[in-house]
């Protein structure tokens, strides 16, 4: 099940760790702060960087997009924004974790709410999180949620008429839940199932545990059901050994990738598995677990650098929102081995929660600025578009 360790240029570690080792999405104030009135970020000039990092298996060739100077603004005025799903008109559904409401961001920037998921309670890093259309994404009967509620984190699907949204039939509960570490992303595979991520929720021991869902990449049908072609029997882990993966994409091969939060020293990317161990809590990073755990395909330092939440695919490269880090991170991977990562817009915009690929090929961004983490600008949160080039 293991693969080598990546090689020495996959580490990219361009910071210091910060002193408060958290490695999540940041330091969690008592009270959220003010939104502050200030004038937007400047026009955004080119500001990709080359991260500072030791030598590497670096393919000859890596083929794939680039991001160029700027970035252009879709919408503004979201609230604490987290799932990001496109319907087939090119719109998107947008959830909103502290309010439980899911609007509709066209292409145009218009704004207007499609429903409220009853039952989600808000609470860290916790509420309506991960949002998921299918499993026919062009012909969408349901929209997905994967939510916090008052004991559990759940998942959800609702009818959709095109408009609006029915009532939440629940396919999954009883996954743990906390302050922090409560996962969250959504998405459906190429093989019309449904991959969950969840977190450990504060207890790491919980990760490896077979018996509990909590620090696990989760498979299911379409209904809930548990796929009989799942590793372990009767059980809907896919891969364990997580902390708390945020981001989760396929690439072209139909091959699953998730981004996720370390602890104090090393945030990861990883190729999954079916049945493969990700090593927390006995291994952060690379590590000495031998054939028990996969190693990550790349990793930085928590915090000051990353901090992953939603990633995305396009062309053999995984791009990485970043919250703490600031940044969007890009990172070609035409072999499965991570080449030179960069990175653009370092700080232009604050903390980055999502990215996904539209479907005029541009990257959608959301940015994470009203979740009682960030410094709110005029205009936060908002939705950021960004169109590619060929390298």
């Amino acid at each position: 099940m293991s693969r080598p360790r990546p090689g020495v240029g996959a580490v990219a570690a361009v910071a210091l760790l910060a002193a408060c080792g958290a490695g999540d999405e940041g330091t969690l104030p008592s009270e959220p702060p003010a939104t502050a009135e200030v004038e937007p970020p400047a026009a955004v000039e080119d500001t990709t960087e080359e991260a500072t990092a030791t030598p590497s298996r670096t393919p000859t060739v890596e083929p794939g997009p680039v991001v160029p100077a700027g970035f252009s603004k879709v919408a503004t005025g979201l609230r604490s924004p987290w799932g990001l799903a496109f319907l087939p008109d090119g719109s998107a559904l947008v959830s909103e974790r502290d309010t439980a409401g899911i609007v509709r961001v066209t292409a145009g920037g218009d704004v207007t709410e499609v429903g409220v998921v009853a039952g989600v309670v808000p609470g860290g890093e916790g509420g309506l999180m991960g949002l998921a259309l299918g499993p026919d994404p062009e012909d969408p009967d349901y929209v997905y949620a994967y939510f916090t509620a008052a004991s559990d984190n759940r998942l959800v699907r609702m009818p959709w008429d095109g408009s609006g949204l029915g009532t939440p039939e629940v396919l999954l509960e009883g996954v743990p839940k906390a302050r922090n570490h409560d996962g969250g992303r959504i998405v459906f595979g190429p093989d019309g199932r449904l991959y969950v991520s969840t977190g450990d929720a504060g207890e790491p021991s919980r990760s490896q545990d077979l018996d509990s869902p909590a620090g696990k990449i989760l498979r299911l049908e379409p209904d809930g059901g548990i796929p009989a072609d799942n590793p372990f029997p009767g059980s809907p882990v896919w891969s364990l050994g997580h902390r708390n993966v945020q981001g989760l994409a396929f690439d072209d091969e139909g091959r699953l990738w998730a981004g996720e939060f370390g602890q104090t020293t090393y945030d990861e990317l990883n190729l999954i598995e079916p049945g493969a161990n990700y090593g927390w809590p006995e291994v952060e990073g690379p590590g000495d677990g031998g054939e028990r755990f996969v190693e990550p395909v790349a990793v930085w330092h928590p915090t000051g650098d990353a901090s992953p939440s939603g990633i995305a695919w396009v062309r053999d490269t995984v791009f990485l929102a970043a919250l703490a880090g600031e940044r969007l991170l890009r990172v070609p991977v035409p072999d499965g081995a991570a080449g030179e990562p960069d990175e653009a817009a370092v700080g232009q915009f604050g903390r980055l929660r999502t990215v996904e690929v539209a479907p005029d090929g541009s990257l959608w961004v959301v940015t994470s600025n009203t979740d009682g983490r960030g410094d709110p600008r005029q205009g936060d949160d908002r939705m950021l578009r960004v169109t590619l080039t060929p390298e």
